[in-house]
């Protein structure tokens, strides 16, 4: 990411270990003009104790960052590969140290670029795609920030999409619970309204029953009246 200080660490160390490159490539030219060149196996060895603090300090925040969760195990292999790179400079700068500068053309088509007449290979750029083969430090240091790039705005389209997703599953989950509340609420009502079916059937059957008590009660008052009036009705 643009502010990530692991990043803006891993470009200031690399630009260390180039440095040394320089340092060294001055020392064996020193040797062959016959210089002093003993200053600089003095600052030599100062800046790759320097590069190797700050590896550590890589290496330290690195560990730091993924136990925090600061950065995904995505960022973090990606990081790794970075730093596993620098400690591949790291010990070659070591070992072109020792060299007494004897080949010192040779040294530094080791360390710089790949020379057709000596016929070595840049060793650090051993196994090296082809997409950076050929290219310098800037343009490899822009190289993998376009990739950086590019991976972090994958990173944060797949963001994007799980929120996206997240937010759909809460609203699906806010539908579901609107919708137990409302089924509830229904069978609450049908409850309430089969209760109130059974106790007007009741009612019903109970006024019914009266209806035919007093029906039968008529007629037997009708059928005495009847009697008594052609009981007492005079014979003609």
């Amino acid at each position: 990411m643009a502010g990530d200080p692991w990043l803006a660490k891993y470009d200031s160390t690399c630009r260390l270990a180039q440095d040394i490159v320089e340092n060294i490539h001055e020392r064996n030219r020193q040797q062959r003009t016959g210089g002093n060149p003993s200053k600089f196996n003095v600052t030599i060895r100062s800046s790759l104790q320097r590069l190797q603090e700050q590896i550590n300090q890589l290496k330290d925040s690195l560990l730091r960052n993924l136990s925090t969760r600061q950065i995904t195990q995505l960022e973090a292999d990606r990081h790794q590969n970075m730093l596993d790179d620098l400690l591949t400079r790291e010990r070659q700068l070591q070992t072109s140290l020792k060299k007494d500068g004897t080949e010192p053309e040779v040294m530094r088509t080791s360390l710089i670029s790949t020379d057709p007449k000596t016929d070595l290979t840049n060793p650090w750029l051993m196994e090296e795609p082809e997409e950076t083969r050929g290219l310098d430090f800037s343009e490899i240091k822009h190289q993998q920030q376009m990739i950086i790039q590019e991976q972090d705005a994958g990173l944060d389209a797949l963001v994007t999409v799980i929120a996206r997703q997240k937010q759909m599953g809460r609203d699906i989950g806010n539908e579901l619970d609107e919708q137990n509340e409302i089924i509830d609420d229904l069978t609450h009502l049908v409850d309430k309204t089969d209760s109130r079916i059974q106790n007007e059937t009741r009612r019903v059957k109970l006024v019914d029953k009266k209806s035919t008590s007093w029906g039968m009660l008529v007629v037997i008052v009708l059928l005495l009246v009847a009697i008594v009036v052609v009981a007492v009705w005079p014979k003609g």
